[in-house]
C-alpha cells in the first residue's frame, strides 16, 4: 500500500501524482500548480501524507496516514454539490486542515490510491448514460451470441442477460489474424454515424 515508486525514482513528484490522479480533475489541477522543483529529495515520503479512498454510491471513506505514521479516517457523502465538488478532494482537505478551495500540493501528499464501486453499481443497476458499441463490421451480434455457455443444458426457455449497450455501429475496418491491416478505418463515415447516434 506504500508509494515507494514516488520516493525512489528521480522523477517529478507533481507529474507522478497527476498520472495517478486522473479521476480527480480538481486535485490534478492542484498538483499541476506545484513547481517543477517538487522532487522527492525535497519532500521525502515520510514527511508527507498518504491517502486511501473508497468511493461508494452513497458514502466516501478516506483513510489518511500522517507523516508521523498515525492513521486518521473521515467519512462523507459521495454527492453533496452544495458543499463540495468532489468528495475525495473535500475529505483530504478536511484531514489536511485546509480551507475549501485551497490547493493540495505534492509537498503535502505523497500519493492517493482510490477504489470505487460507482461504475460497478451503475452496471448492476443498469443506470447511467446510454452506451454505444462500435465494433468491426460483421461482428454486430458478437456480444449477444457470446460464448454459448449452457449451464442449464436442458432448459427449454433460455433467458439471455440484458445487454449493456443500447445501440451498435459497425465500423468499416478490418484487422487480420496476425494483426496486419486489411482495411483501414473509414474515420469520416464513423464520425458521421456516431454524430447521428448522439443526436438521437
Amino acid at each position: 500500500m506504500g508509494c515507494k515508486s514516488i520516493a525512489t525514482k528521480p522523477l517529478n513528484v507533481s507529474r507522478i501524482s497527476c498520472q495517478r490522479l486522473g479521476a480527480f480533475p480538481e486535485l490534478q489541477a492542484s498538483m499541476l500548480n506545484c513547481t517543477l522543483m517538487n522532487h522527492p529529495e525535497h519532500y521525502p515520503i515520510t514527511q508527507r501524507w498518504q491517502f486511501w479512498i473508497d468511493r461508494g454510491g452513497t458514502f466516501t471513506d478516506i483513510v489518511g496516514k500522517r507523516p508521523d505514521g498515525t492513521l486518521v479516517t473521515h467519512k462523507l457523502l459521495s454527492d453533496n454539490p452544495e458543499q463540495y465538488r468532489d468528495a475525495a478532494v473535500a475529505g483530504m482537505r478536511h484531514l489536511l486542515e485546509l480551507k475549501p478551495g485551497q490547493l493540495i500540493t505534492a509537498a503535502q501528499v505523497a500519493c492517493v490510491k482510490m477504489g470505487t464501486t460507482v461504475a460497478t453499481n451503475a452496471l448492476l443497476e443498469r443506470k447511467g448514460d446510454d452506451t454505444l458499441l462500435v465494433i468491426t463490421r460483421g461482428f454486430k451480434d458478437a456480444l449477444r451470441i457470446g460464448y454459448q455457455n449452457r449451464p442449464r443444458l436442458f432448459d427449454r426457455h433460455i433467458v439471455l442477460p440484458e445487454l449493456l449497450y443500447k445501440e451498435v455501429i459497425e465500423a468499416d475496418e478490418r484487422i487480420g489474424a496476425q494483426g496486419e491491416l486489411v482495411q483501414a478505418l473509414d474515420v469520416a463515415a464513423l464520425r458521421t454515424q456516431m454524430a447521428a447516434a448522439y443526436a438521437r
